[in-house]
């Protein structure tokens, strides 16, 4: 196995097991192993350190994945990592209310760069890292083995596999092509999804726990859903009973599955106004038309993508809040979220304070928010905790 050389100095997050090596880590490699490969890293003594991914086109050149110099890295360690992370989410899946989560959560469940979300019987993956491409193979096959699903669509159109010199791709790696509209059930709420031509891989899972918190508050209360997609917030609220729910999402195809799901789940119509429009604008017109409302759901898509646009990010959640905290009723709440890794907690609560203070309201904190148990956060990777909220009273 190729071995490569970690710099003098630079060994305390690989013992503390953070699975990311940067290329300015290294010293040398002894070799030439092909991107994807699995190699041996070594520190300044040449003592074992890990064993991890290489990849040259990327940032971070090794992704690793086992720290026990005995154990080898073949195919049944990868089955057995899919297995793993399969069993890790049974109590949801046999809860009887919900029947889509994540079923793999990349480094988190130590396979770097693969995401695999259930959508009943079907799975939609994400293939990010050269690594797991060439072990997709054998993952496919786990996945059958375990699963036997009617579908498995691969959805990697993920920019970031620019950097590990992959193309985009939207193929079947196994069963048939999913069919257009593939239903869903997640806390007893129906939903139509379109795997193939819907957003990252087709839903979004990681708000599920924080829904039903937020449409507990919603019985008699005019909801503002925005951000909507497909009707997460929209469709508990109108399931806890809300006296009535806006949804506004700049996409013309999320605005119309919305509507489907609404009929789906047999809510009155009557209670639903979707908007197709930039948000943004949409709470500048609420405001010039004085419009309030009782709960405003902010669920934004990520603004920083990486630290170096954080500063931005920042601006542009400020002024999202503030615009939302001016359509609240007094005492009426805002759902407001993030969904950006480099923004920690700290930040957004910050960030939250200067939107009130440019919104001449005064905010309480009551409930703060994080992705669930199928976006599990590993100890060694902090990195893993992106999704993260706050419900706000705003006076």
């Amino acid at each position: 196995m190729i071995e490569v050389v970690l710099k003098k100095g630079k060994e305390k997050a690989v013992l503390h097991r953070h699975p990311w090596v940067f290329s300015g880590a290294i010293e040398n490699v002894k070799g030439k192993p092909a991107n994807g490969d699995v190699v041996k890293l070594i520190d300044a003594k040449g003592a074992f350190m890990a064993y991890g991914f290489y990849n040259d086109r990327s940032r971070v050149a090794l992704r690793l994945l086992e720290w026990d110099e005995t154990v080898e890295i073949n195919e049944q360690w990868f089955r057995g990592k899919v297995a793993d992370a399969v069993a890790g989410r049974g109590d949801i899946l046999l809860d009887g209310v919900t029947n889509t989560c994540r079923l793999i959560f990349s480094e988190s469940d130590y396979l770097p760069g693969l995401i695999v979300d259930k959508y009943a019987g079907h799975l939609a993956v994400q293939v990010l890292t050269s690594g797991i491409e060439k072990m997709m193979p054998c993952i496919i096959d786990e996945l059958q083995r375990l699963l036997n699903p009617e579908s498995i669509f691969d959805k990697s159109d993920a920019s970031s596999r620019n950097h590990e010199g992959l193309e985009t791709q939207n193929i079947v790696l196994a069963g048939n092509h999913p069919p257009e509209r593939v239903e869903v059930i997640e806390n007893g709420i129906r939903y139509n999804i379109n795997i193939a031509e819907g957003q990252k891989s087709g839903f979004y899972c990681d708000q599920r726990d924080n829904r039903k918190i937020v449409a507990s508050y919603a019985s008699g209360k005019k909801v503002l859903d925005c951000f909507s997609y497909t009707g997460g917030f929209t469709l508990n609220s109108l399931k806890s009973g809300a006296a009535s729910v806006t949804s506004v999402d700049s996409s013309v195809l999320a605005i119309d599955t919305l509507k489907e799901n609404v009929l789906l789940n047999n809510f009155d119509t009557g209670k639903v106004t979707t908007i197709a429009s930039d948000v943004n604008k949409q709470l500048r017109k609420f405001r010039e038309d004085g419009e309030l409302f009782d709960i405003v759901v902010l669920d934004p898509p990520k603004y920083a993508p990486s630290r170096s646009a954080l500063d931005k990010a920042s601006r542009a959640y400020k002024d999202l809040n503030r615009l939302g905290m001016l359509l609240l009723n007094k005492g009426g709440l805002l759902a407001t979220y993030s969904c950006s890794g480099a923004m920690n907690m700290e930040t957004f609560k910050q960030v939250l304070a200067w939107a009130a203070l440019d919104a001449g309201k005064q905010v309480q904190f009551i409930n703060q928010f994080c992705q669930p148990e199928d976006h599990p956060v590993r100890s060694s990777f902090p990195e893993g905790e992106y999704l993260k909220g706050l419900l706000c009273r705003v006076f």
